[in-house]
């Protein structure tokens, strides 16, 4: 304190590196590795270098982020042919694994949700614990989330906050949106998130941000993130070869479930049947399920990685059956009103 009585501002901590969430377990599920893999969430790159210190021949790096390759550039080309990265997104990974001379893939791994870089950077507007523009754009073009925000019917905004966000005050969030930005349009990340905690009970030790959840049902709205899941499981189930390992790692319950009725659905043999559905047709397993549980962090690595709270790691093994297309619907994706 100094002799005026003003207090010293804290000073900031400093933005903790970049930690790759269940690393080490994927690359245990998964090895010994080696041949061609896609990593179709680069990001900071933690899972494709990861894969190469670990016997990949190749990784293809797949990101609709112009900002993960401009960052990886001053590491990337230690690694030289060995590291391909390709802008896109990890919907038509199929397609960019084949542009890029390699139809057929040893793996494939997905680390879902935001990147710590997206979240670490207040420009990019992901974050409530940051004032920037309420953006979250992951591919930074397209509507923004202040776009959605304030154009939005307030009906689509509660579905978009409960469904994808699994807010149980989603109306009254939306109602209270849609009343602030008749005043002026909603434009900051601090502006939206003042206005979601106004909606709710004091935030309780422990407890997450009252924001969390409606920032989340935003962001994945915006970057339509579910739907391209579940185009992505179908691409790689057709990129990879007799042999290949998927690695999905998600962090809410919602990418969870879609991935875990994926392989559950391509994992059986149909068959079965009740008196309440009928039997379906027998065919021959897409994938193997290696191993048939999801795997967590441990505490060591909750306490190296708090965002690593919520992961889980699910893994399988491609069989030589053919690809089938897959269904929505039957894997528990949010059918919302007004979205693509």
């Amino acid at each position: 304190m100094t002799g005026t009585g003003a207090q010293t501002p804290p000073v900031p901590p400093p933005v903790p590196p970049h930690l790759p969430v269940l690393l080490g377990p994927l690359l245990r599920a998964v090895g010994p590795i080696s041949g061609v893999w896609l990593d179709g969430t680069f990001g900071a790159g933690g899972y494709a270098r990861g894969l190469l210190e670990a016997g990949a021949d190749v990784v293809i790096g797949v990101d609709r982020d112009p900002l993960a390759f401009e960052l990886a550039a001053p590491w990337a080309a230690a690694f030289g042919d060995r590291l391909m990265l390709v802008p896109g997104t990890f919907s038509e990974l199929d397609e960019h694994a084949a542009a890029a001379g390699y139809p057929a893939l040893d793996g494939v791994a997905l680390d879902l949700g935001v990147s710590s870089m997206q979240l670490d950077r207040a420009e990019r507007g992901f974050s409530f614990l940051r004032d920037g523009p309420l953006d979250m754009r992951m591919g930074q073009e397209g509507p923004s989330a202040a776009d959605l925000v304030n154009d939005a019917p307030e009906a689509l905004l509660a579905d978009i906050i409960h469904y994808y966000g699994e807010e149980r005050a989603a109306r009254r969030i939306a109602r209270a949106i849609v009343a602030e930005r008749a005043k002026a349009p909603i434009e900051t990340t601090l502006r939206l998130a003042g206005i979601v905690e106004s909606c709710l009970p004091r935030k309780k030790p422990g407890q997450i941000h009252p924001a969390t959840r409606t920032f989340q049902g935003l962001r994945i709205a915006v970057n339509d993130e579910l739907g391209q899941l579940v185009a992505a499981l179908g691409a790689a189930e057709r990129a990879l070869k007799p042999g290949g390992k998927l690695a999905v790692v998600t962090f809410h319950s919602i990418e969870d479930r879609i991935v875990k009725r994926f392989l559950a659905e391509r994992a059986s043999a149909g068959g079965g049947g009740s008196r309440h559905a009928p039997a379906e047709a027998l065919r021959d397993p897409g994938f193997v399920l290696t191993p048939k549980k999801a795997i967590a962090p441990d505490a060591d690595e909750i306490a190296a990685n708090p965002r690593a709270r919520s992961a889980k790691l699910r893994v399988a093994t491609r069989t030589d059956a053919p690809a089938e297309a897959v269904d929505a619907t039957r894997l528990g994706l949010p059918q919302i009103g007004g979205i693509a």
